[in-house]
């Protein structure tokens, strides 16, 4: 079965560097993909969600890989990524438990990401462009700021 699906990230939350924009793609489609399997058997195994962490893991390592070349300073950035994996590490453990269904937490985990391109990484594309000395291909749409990106 195929796991990445073109088109689940919405066009607004494309930033506009191609390797993050890929990568987004794949945890959303990832994220959809768990979903339905929640759907359709009334749960998921834990281990897809496992499974989904460590796409989380990854992309974060790229983002920090990408930083360090463009000699831009990702501490707070990478704060925001450690303290999210360490909740959602937390979550899976408390699902194995069988304390929390393995649903809600894609859900959690699917708007903390949202919030989280739409606020953190629009930011860090920007900071990458502007080291890189080019603008980003897309445009940024401003989101509402009475919520926080920060887990």
């Amino acid at each position: 079965m195929e796991l990445y699906v073109a088109g689940q990230l919405p066009e607004a939350l494309l930033v506009g560097v191609p390797d993050i924009d890929q990568q987004h793609e794949e945890i959303f489609s990832r994220i959809s993909l768990l979903k339905a399997q929640c759907l359709e058997s009334g749960s998921a195994a834990v281990e897809g969600f496992a499974d989904l962490l460590e796409l989380f893991a990854q992309h974060f390592a790229t983002e920090q890989m990408l930083a360090e070349e463009a000699e831009i300073d990702f501490s707070e950035h990478a704060g925001v990524h450690h303290d999210t994996l360490r909740i959602l590490y937390k979550a899976l453990n408390d699902a194995f438990a069988g304390s929390h269904d393995v649903y809600s937490l894609l859900r959690y985990a699917e708007y903390w990401f949202e919030r989280h391109i739409g606020e953190d990484d629009r930011l860090f594309a920007d900071e990458l462009s502007a080291a890189n000395g080019q603008r980003t291909s897309q445009p940024r749409w401003p989101l509402n700021a009475s919520f926080s990106a920060h887990a």
